[in-house]
C-alpha cells in the first residue's frame, strides 16, 4: 500500500470517527497516525487500523482475535501491545468505531503526561 493509499484510509477512518478538522493525520514511519489535541491514539500500517488499547481494550480485541501491532527489526520480532488492530465488526459499525476511539483516545497519553504502565514486548524472531 503506498503511503498516499495509507494517508487516504487514515483520512477515511478519521472522518468517520470524529467531525472534520478534529483528527490530524501525521506521517508515522510508513503509515499514518491518527492524532487529537496533540496525543496519537491510533494508526494505519498496511491498510490496518491500529488503536491505542487499555488492559479493558486489549482483553476485546484479544477475545475478538485481533492481533498487537508487530514490526521486524533488527533480525528479531517486535510486538508493540499498547496498540491492537481494530477488529473488522468494530470497523463496519460506524458507532462502534467511534465508542472504540474514544476510549482509545482516554488510554492514550497527552504529550505532557506520559502513562507509566505502557507495555512494549520484544521477542527473538526465529
Amino acid at each position: 500500500m503506498t503511503s498516499e493509499a495509507t494517508r487516504g484510509l487514515a483520512l477515511d477512518f478519521a472522518s468517520q470517527i470524529a467531525p472534520a478538522g478534529c483528527i490530524d493525520i501525521r506521517r508515522f514511519f510508513g503509515g499514518s497516525a491518527l492524532v487529537r489535541n496533540g496525543a496519537q491514539f491510533g494508526f494505519v500500517m498496511m491498510g490496518t487500523l491500529y488503536l491505542r488499547v487499555d488492559e479493558a481494550m486489549r482483553a476485546e480485541f484479544e477475545a475478538d482475535g485481533s492481533e498487537p501491532f508487530s514490526y521486524r527489526a533488527a533480525g528479531r520480532e517486535v510486538t508493540v501491545r499498547r496498540y491492537y488492530a481494530v477488529p473488522a465488526h468494530v470497523i463496519d459499525d460506524p458507532a462502534l468505531l467511534h465508542s472504540y476511539a474514544e476510549r482509545a483516545l482516554h488510554a492514550t497519553p497527552t504529550p505532557s503526561h506520559r502513562l507509566s504502565d505502557t507495555i512494549l514486548a520484544v521477542t527473538p524472531f526465529g
